[in-house]
């Protein structure tokens, strides 16, 4: 492999790794939905009387808010067949503000069934059910790859603007600090502080735009 593809690898290999830290902030997401893992955990526990199956997803800290809290939905289910409905929602608003509260997240209010989430977090749930991550690879490599070649082919055509138009120069540094941006950003999400430069090479290396012409 030359030199070029092992860059290339290596760039992708951080946009994977941005894009698992967004794909996490997402879930928390997709945990406040109606047939999100968090409600439907909390609906397995009211049919079979096992608590267990919905304390997993709270904090131990947690645990007695939420046995209360169910507790109370089994008792009024029980005597009031009507309020079932009322009640069990109660019961899911409760569990899911307890699992944000654990993520460090504010609680918003449950969202509908079959939200649309966009492609990536229905293929890192089939990909759990299949037991296999090749379909999720292979949509996000793609994606990213996308990306980066958009943002890459952007600074390229815009750094051949005429020289004696400032405004088209001004166009090209905007669209290059937005690219270093990202690739730094990618960086920083993998990990790899150790060769971090220092602040101030950093701006010098943003504001340095001859060198690229």
């Amino acid at each position: 492999m030359n030199k070029k593809k092992i860059i290339f690898s290596i760039a992708v290999f951080m946009v994977i790794l941005a894009a698992v830290f967004t794909l996490y902030r997402n879930s928390i997401a997709h945990c406040d939905t109606l047939d999100g893992p968090v409600v439907l955990a909390a609906k397995d526990a009211l049919e079979t009387g096992n608590v267990n199956l919905v304390l997993i997803w709270v904090q131990k800290e947690n645990e007695a808010e939420l046995k209360q809290a169910y507790d109370e939905a089994l008792k009024l289910r029980n005597s009031n067949p009507e309020l079932k409905e009322h009640t069990d929602t109660h019961f899911f608003e409760t569990v899911v503000k307890l699992h944000r509260e654990g993520e460090g997240e504010p609680f918003t209010g449950l969202k509908a069934a079959g939200t649309d989430l966009g492609l990536a977090i229905p293929a890192g749930d089939k990909a759990i059910v299949d037991g296999s991550t090749a379909k999720l690879e292979d949509l996000l490599v793609e994606t990213l790859k996308e990306g980066l070649k958009e943002k890459f082919t952007e600074v390229n055509e815009k750094m051949k603007y005429d020289k004696n138009n400032v405004d088209a120069g001004r166009e090209y540094v905007k669209a290059y600090v937005e690219y270093m941006h990202y690739i730094e950003n990618l960086y920083k999400a993998a990990g790899s502080q150790g060769h971090a430069h220092s602040k101030e090479k950093t701006e010098e290396h943003k504001c340095d735009h001859n060198k690229h012409k």
